[in-house]
């Protein structure tokens, strides 16, 4: 029997007994309007979500394979060195045994349901096209995998994963609380301070363009009560954050301690043997392997790592250190998504949200009913308030080892209806969410909860506050503009390097070579608009600059920016310019581009202003767009119903024969947005296709 039909007849094998009873695939319908956008209708929400995988598949099979192959330890043999970093990062994470410890307690019920049929759906589709699977191991999935890719996402914007790299890289000790500039925006209008009467939500996540959690857009549709849409990654069984025809939420990356770092006292004559609570005890050893490919060969690796009484237990040049994490205590998070997709009112959406299964994540929330809310989301462990939690904790102490007890959902900074009529959050500290005098106070539980404090803000953060000051009542016109908006605020605030004001500032006699450039920089009105002349100068020297910062062994990466650091900055910015472009002064949309294949068109944006771009320079010197904007999704909720608009990067699909790759892109650097309808009729009747998934026996 041939390798394809035997792997199709195992695939089908376990797609059969895991589709939910009764379920028949013509019964789903994938209407894929004239963007590709698929929207999935049928019976049941496990329906629902068959098709969903089915759909995903269609789209980004590579990128869902991929996630997937990192946690069942097979990427390194897909993608080489790359994929085998992953590979053992998840190992030595611990999230398979995670997920199958917990499975069978808290995936129980419908949800078991639905989550088995996305499975289910992900293998029919791997079992029928054989050819596109990249690894003949990786299939069938479990649900446990899925949940592996849930924790591990969790996990990564949680700021643990972080942690663990500086582990690893010999950096913990000088940069436990360092990170970079970037993030999300969320934001919530009350009809009061709206000149129409609707109240208005602005769902914009940054994340990467392409690849691992890049946004995928999708519109739900059951019998049982799901209608939503928004925007879910390739490998996610539900709507990650978007409307229904009730409510819809936001999600921002907060910034919360979900993560402790533990110095092991290990035995001086006994290297296995750390000391606890006045014992020496024993490090338990795991042994790793996996595989990398190399060329035509897969070569053979492994790993050690180590487990303690505070969790997975690492040896670095710089001693012994243990990592705890919140990812985990829990596998509930994506059915904690599954009852806010369902949600009908605030209060069962706040009931959801009391599962307290999302480890993290700010929710800025609207509702036909007019509430709008603010809560930094967390599942954060009680702590002993005796110790700094923001530094590196001793390991030799059972009081450092916290349990499965958790800050309660009501003790987590949160607003609701605010007087002012607004709430927003821009990865901002949570205790400036709306108006002054109507934010949440800090309280001493924040010692060991780690939240940003009072006055640690950004630049989307006072651009914001800044734009929203100017309006008594603001248009839907005007909200659009405000989300979109491409300008820095008033005093630049980069929390990598403080005092870039000092850029704009230099003495032109004192710097005669670069005098025309410290000109241009004066001259500069902090737009990085598409047309914006001289933003282009400012980014580069900002670059530059974090080039030159990275070199220097710095205690503390927040120190502020020096006349030095920001002269090379310009200079090289200076250089490169000319030598690129002949002049100092060149569109913004000559130098960063949004790319993907032979498509290349001007793009605006820059890092930390609300309509944002990160962009990374390529081979040819132009600089690509490669995270910020990436899904925008704006909602009017009315008399009439729910309004909503949005926009993809690039369009539903990755593959390249597909059309809608780049369909969007045109209109997507436009700051244009399409219109979307949560109406099963009118999904229907403008269809430009309708089709079921494939039959197992096709």
């Amino acid at each position: 029997m041939r390798f394809s039909h035997l792997f199709l007849l195992m695939l089908l094998i376990g797609c059969r007994a895991a589709i939910p009873p009764g379920t028949e695939l013509t019964n789903i319908k994938i209407a894929r309007d004239e963007w590709g956008v698929p929207h999935i209708i049928a019976p049941t929400d496990a329906e629902v979500t068959y098709g969903l995988a089915w759909a995903e598949c269609e789209d980004d099979f590579v990128t869902l394979q991929e996630q997937m192959a990192a946690g069942k330890g097979l990427l390194g043999e897909i993608n080489g060195k790359s994929g085998a970093i992953a590979d053992f990062a998840i190992k030595f994470m611990g999230l398979s045994d995670i997920a199958n410890r917990k499975y069978d307690e808290e995936i129980t019920g419908e949800f078991r349901t639905f989550l088995e049929s996305y499975t289910a759906g992900a293998n029919a589709y791997a079992a029928l096209h054989p050819k596109e699977v990249l690894h003949k191991d990786l299939f069938p999935l479990t649900p446990q995998d899925v949940i592996v890719g849930y924790l591990l996402g969790n996990l990564e914007v949680s700021g643990a994963g972080r942690d663990l790299r500086k582990i690893m890289n010999g950096t913990i000790v000088k940069e436990l609380n360092s990170d970079a500039d970037k993030g999300s925006n969320a934001i919530a209008i009350s009809r009061s301070k709206t000149t129409d009467g609707k109240t208005y939500l602005a769902i914009n996540a940054h994340q990467p363009l392409e690849g691992w959690y890049s946004w995928y857009e999708a519109h739900l549709i059951s019998d049982e009560g799901l209608n939503i849409l928004g925007g879910t990654f390739p490998g996610g069984f539900i709507i990650f954050h978007g409307a229904n025809e009730h409510l819809g939420w936001a999600h921002t990356v907060n910034r919360a301690d979900f993560s402790d770092v533990y110095r092991l006292t290990i035995n001086p004559e006994n290297e296995l043997q750390y000391r606890f609570d006045g014992e020496w005890l024993d490090l338990e050893e795991k042994v790793h392997t996996g595989k990398v490919k190399i060329g035509p060969l897969k070569l053979k690796v492994k790993r050690t790592s180590y487990i303690s009484k505070y969790g997975p237990t690492f040896k670095t040049d710089g001693g012994y250190f243990a990592w705890r994490f919140a990812v985990g205590e829990t596998i509930r998070m994506g059915e904690q998504w599954y009852r806010m997709n369902k949600a009908t009112n605030f209060t069962e959406f706040q009931d959801a949200l009391r599962i307290q299964g999302i480890t993290c994540l700010n929710i800025v929330y609207a509702d036909k009913e007019d509430n709008i809310y603010y809560l930094s989301n967390g599942r954060i462990p009680k702590r002993d308030p005796n110790f700094d939690w923001q530094s590196i904790l001793p390991g030799d102490t059972s009081a450092t080892v916290w349990g499965d007890e958790i800050v309660p959902f009501d003790s987590l900074p949160q607003v609701h209806n605010p007087p002012s009529g607004w709430v927003f959050n821009t990865n901002n500290t949570p205790f400036t969410a709306t108006a002054e005098d109507e934010n949440v106070k800090e309280t001493e539980l924040n010692k060991t909860m780690g939240y940003l404090s009072t006055g640690l803000e950004n630049n989307r953060s006072m651009r914001f506050l800044e734009l929203i000051g100017q309006y008594e009542k603001l248009s839907y016109e005007d909200f659009k503009r405000i989300k979109f908006d491409q300008q820095y605020p008033s005093e630049l605030l980069f929390h990598r390097a403080n005092n870039m004001e000092m850029i704009m500032q230099l003495d032109p006699v004192k710097y005669p070579d670069i005098a025309d450039a410290i000109e241009v920089l004066g001259k500069w009105n902090r737009q990085s608009y598409l047309g914006n002349t001289r933003a282009p100068l400012f980014l580069l020297s900002w670059k530059y600059i974090d080039e030159f910062r990275d070199q220097l062994d710095l205690s503390n990466l927040k120190d502020p920016v020096t006349e030095e650091q920001c002269v090379y900055g310009v200079r090289k910015a200076k250089a490169e310019l000319m030598k690129k472009h002949g002049a100092l002064e060149v569109e913004i949309g000559r130098v960063q581009r949004l790319i993907r294949g032979d498509v290349s068109l001007p793009l605006g944006g820059s890092p930390d202003v609300l309509g944002a771009m990160l962009s990374v320079e390529q081979k040819n010197g132009q600089y690509k767009g490669m995270s910020g904007d990436s899904y925008v999704e704006m909602v009017r909720f009315g008399p009439d119903g729910v309004e909503i608009e949005s926009i993809h990067a690039y369009g539903s699909s990755t593959r390249k024969d597909n059309k809608h790759s780049t369909s969007q892109m045109q209109m997507f650097t436009n700051q244009q947005l399409k219109r979307m309808s949560l109406d099963r009729e009118e999904a229907l009747k403008n269809a430009v296709k309708i089709y079921s998934p494939y039959k197992i026996d096709q």
